[in-house]
């Protein structure tokens, strides 16, 4: 078992983990581990508890891959032998540059050192020399900007000033492997955007680890994603099949005592198709003027999907303003998405939205019916039929293809039964636009420029 450090540049991958696994021992109290010592070994006196177990993974240079988990999950035991700070019970670790941390709010500074003497001590341990420590001190404290505070003592720092300060340091540290945790939460929306900008800019040389319970940001900003649960594996691939795997998972709440990365154990409905649709199912064009978007027909079987099944999604349609059903919309036109849910066992409370996705399954907009019924007694009966329609102004979208997800359940916005949960219900290719920045366009009512007398 070991954890290496390396730096040839010829190296193919910046991390290698090969079945790794951390145990701890624990004792019921503390005499127990007085006796287990005087004993060497010829009983056992405490029970093992594996916070990570058989994990192996590479991660290319360059490439940017997420970890997603519940809490618990073996998240942050994986980081911390990955950066050096924990040895593992088994298996190794190989690490091929110089890797900078961002893990745990409290880690890594001296709390009684003010933030001066914090930066240089945090950036001597990242193998910079004080004079090279001086040239960047100034970008270093530009960067963090917290003003008279860096001559403070640590321990008197808010949390998000923290972390303003600890990651200018591994901003500026020249590394070659960034892990950033869940830390980058507690800061403010503008320093967050900065930290962003860095990240992105980053990541076009070097290789990031990003941890974070908001599958969203994952999916935007990974190649891939790493899913553990209860220290394993359970899944390594696409970020937008993770994470929705990881969705369903949290739904059923099928992560519980699960060590197998069978599909079966986290989606309940449909199984995994192609949503690759022939030119035969799209829809016959409802009229000849000159469309922004092509949609393609509804198809439960080449659909991702989870739920209790109480209640299914059937069907799933987008509407003009005069309600005929097309297949061609521009950007602008309002029209109305109708989703039709049929019910399996009597239910109460249902809700019914949407989501619409971009490729990666970044959520653009999505809506659904709590707010408008959440003071009415709704119930449903077996077999009956229910309706929800969603009237809005359709966006304009750079040229590539979306999804729309559509979702039952029972309950409230904050406690809820999913039933039926349908990834990639309808497919949507955006064909023309005027989109220039951003990635939702809304069209304008009128553009306006003139000199002002």
């Amino acid at each position: 078992m070991s954890s290496e450090h390396t730096t040839p540049d010829s190296i193919e991958y910046a991390i290698e983990v090969n079945g790794l696994g951390k145990c701890y021992q624990i004792y019921e109290k503390p005499s127990d581990r007085l006796k287990q010592m005087l004993m060497r070994g010829r009983k056992q006196y405490y029970k093992e508890f594996w916070a990570l177990k058989d994990v192996s993974f590479k991660i290319k240079k360059g490439e940017t891959v997420g970890i997603i988990g519940r809490n618990g999950s073996g998240k942050s035991t994986l980081l911390q032998m990955i950066c050096g700070t924990l040895n593992p019970t088994g298996g190794e670790v190989k690490v091929n540059g110089r890797v900078a941390a961002l893990l745990e709010l409290g880690a890594g500074f001296n709390p009684e050192f003010s933030g001066v003497e914090n930066v240089y001590m945090a950036a001597s341990l990242y193998g910079l020399s004080k004079e090279e420590v001086d040239q960047r001190f100034d970008a270093i404290a530009t960067f963090a900007d917290i003003g008279d505070h860096i001559h403070q003592p640590v321990k008197t720092y808010s949390s998000g000033m923290y972390v303003r300060l600890a990651f200018a340091v591994i901003a500026h540290v020249d590394a070659d492997i960034l892990v950033v945790d869940e830390a980058l939460a507690v800061g403010d929306a503008f320093f967050t955007q900065k930290c962003m900008r860095f990240l992105r800019k980053f990541m076009e040389q070097g290789t990031v680890l990003f941890v974070s319970h908001d599958t969203g940001a994952v999916i935007n900003l990974c190649k891939r994603a790493v899913w553990l649960n209860s220290g394993r594996l359970m899944r390594l691939g696409s970020p937008k099949v993770i994470a929705e795997d990881y969705l369903a998972s949290l739904y059923k709440g099928s992560e519980k005592n699960t060590d197998s990365v069978d599909s079966d154990k986290v989606v309940v409905i449909e199984k995994t198709g192609n949503t690759e649709l022939e030119d035969s199912e799209i829809v016959e064009p409802a009229g000849n003027y000159f469309a922004d978007f092509m949609v393609f027909r509804f198809n439960k079987d080449n659909a991702r999907a989870f739920g209790e099944g109480k209640a299914k999604i059937i069907d799933v349609k987008i509407f003009d303003k005069q309600k005929k059903y097309a297949n061609q919309y521009s950007g602008g036109e309002i029209v109305t998405l109708k989703i039709t849910a049929q019910v399996k066992e009597n239910i109460y409370q249902p809700i019914i939205g949407f989501s619409f996705k971009d490729r990666l399954g970044q959520v653009l907009f999505g809506e659904n019916t709590y707010a408008a019924y959440a003071d009415k007694n709704v119930g449903a009966s077996k077999n009956d039929s229910l309706v929800a329609e969603f009237e809005f102004a359709m966006p304009t979208l750079p040229p590539g293809d979306y999804s729309v997800s559509a979702a039952i359940a029972t309950g409230t916005q904050q406690d809820h039964e999913q039933q039926h949960w349908i990834h990639d219900a309808l497919v949507i290719k955006s064909i023309t636009s005027s989109v220039s920045t951003g990635l939702v366009g809304i069209p304008m009512r009128k553009i306006k420029l003139e000199l002002e007398k």
